[in-house]
């Protein structure tokens, strides 16, 4: 028995849909949604922005300028020592008194259009590049006994993590009581790797076990 066409024609269409969106990401989003939500005409922001792909680029450097503004806020009001834990708490949104944004739409809308535009590609990669680094660099600080490459390994597991959550949480609508699980996952795995770097002791226990005996 002959298929009825729509039955042939919607999946070849489907098929078409996700290799159009593997090339090409989605469309960008319209002046007049942008001068809408500005207030202000979709001529003055044209004439500012004849560029939609220069635009996204402006919106990739904004919300990385509002991360460096609220973390340099936290580190002047916490006065912490030690970094590294304001990081990790800020960023699965457990600092109490600093609330991480929620602009994870916004960039699942920027890596759909980094799909098609070599430019905002590589100002989200440059952005999630720098908070690899800055994370290894506080590692180093705080875990002496990690070295270089661990440090990188665990900034890049932290920075697929962080994504990777949000996206749960903040786009698909999963419980933001995982933020302390993710959490606590981050310091599990730093301790981790800590602990297979602890020099042994002769009877097999590492220093820092037979440390902890000894009180």
């Amino acid at each position: 028995m002959t298929k009825p066409i729509a039955e042939v024609r919607r999946p070849e269409i489907i098929e078409g849909a996700l290799r159009a969106i593997a090339k090409n990401g989605l469309p960008s989003l319209s002046y007049d949604l942008i001068a809408g939500e500005a207030e202000m005409s979709r001529q003055l922001i044209r004439h500012y922005f004849p560029s939609p792909e220069a635009m996204m680029v402006s919106v990739c450097d904004r919300l990385a300028a509002r991360y460096r503004e609220l973390l340099s806020q936290g580190i002047l009001e916490t006065r912490r020592a030690q970094r590294l834990d304001l990081f990790l708490d800020f960023f699965f949104g457990v600092l109490d008194g600093l609330e991480k944004p929620a602009d994870e739409p916004v960039y699942d809308a920027l890596l759909s259009l980094a799909t098609g535009s070599d430019k905002i590609r590589t100002a989200l990669h440059d952005q999630f590049q720098l908070l690899q680094e800055v994370v290894a660099m506080e590692l180093q600080v705080s875990r002496p006994q990690l070295d270089q490459p661990a440090c990188t390994e665990i900034a890049h597991l932290f920075v697929s993590l962080l994504y990777g959550h949000w996206t749960m949480v903040g786009s698909l609508g999963f419980s933001s009581e995982m933020n302390r699980t993710a959490r606590e996952a981050i310091t599990r795995l730093i301790d981790s790797y800590v602990a297979q770097r602890a020099p042994a002791t002769t009877d097999g226990q590492t220093a820092e076990d037979a440390g902890a005996l000894s009180h």
